[in-house]
């Protein structure tokens, strides 16, 4: 069962104080004026225009291959499947993931990797690699502004069907990269519990 075309039962991997959650696509940019309490869901694969000036983007990358779930910081992060943690970093340029977590979670056979981006410092010292984690588990907090890459605080959370081999992936890809960047990096909505 291909992991880009099925939704997986699992936990989510935040809890919301309040449904639905709105959804929201900044193709025009980051607008904080559309979170409600907070909270709000960006979505994959949708293209986002002046929100990527840090100079790694190049101005170019700018196809959001991850699913966002802006909430305050602080706020708790669940693993979704069992599974068990690969990688971790501090990625601390301006416009990076800060925090980061990968976990490898096996879905019907096929090694998925889920990426955690914009964590806390504090979730690299909970979470360590080479734990085995369970559905449900807290693995980590979503960071401030100055330990999350100075992005408003939210999650990125973003699947690969390869092994990244660090805790890292493109979150954003250009538009010249889009086909095979969804070849690569499944629908994360299929395995992020339910949220909305």
């Amino acid at each position: 069962m291909d992991v880009r075309k099925t939704i997986i039962k699992c936990t989510p991997v935040m809890k919301p104080p309040f449904q639905p959650i709105p959804r929201v696509d900044f193709a025009d940019g980051f607008n904080p004026s559309l979170l409600k309490k907070g909270w709000a869901i960006g979505g994959y694969n949708v293209k986002r225009q002046n929100m990527y000036t840090a100079h790694q983007y190049k101005s170019e990358r700018n196809v959001h291959m991850g699913i966002d779930i802006w909430a305050p910081a602080g706020e708790p992060v669940y693993a979704p499947l069992d599974g068990r943690l690969v990688y971790s970093a501090f990625h601390n340029q301006d416009g990076n993931y800060g925090g980061t977590l990968v976990l490898r979670h096996s879905v019907n056979g096929e090694d998925v990797y889920a990426l955690y981006g914009h964590l806390s410092r504090a979730s690299l010292e909970h979470s360590k690699p080479g734990e085995k984690v369970s559905a449900g588990m807290l693995i980590g907090w979503l960071g401030e502004p100055c330990e999350n890459g100075n992005w408003h605080p939210h999650l990125h959370y973003q699947l690969s069907r390869t092994d990244p081999g660090e805790a890292d992936l493109p979150g954003v890809v250009s538009d010249q990269s889009r086909e095979q960047a969804v070849k690569i990096y499944a629908d994360p909505e299929r395995l992020m519990g339910p949220l909305v």
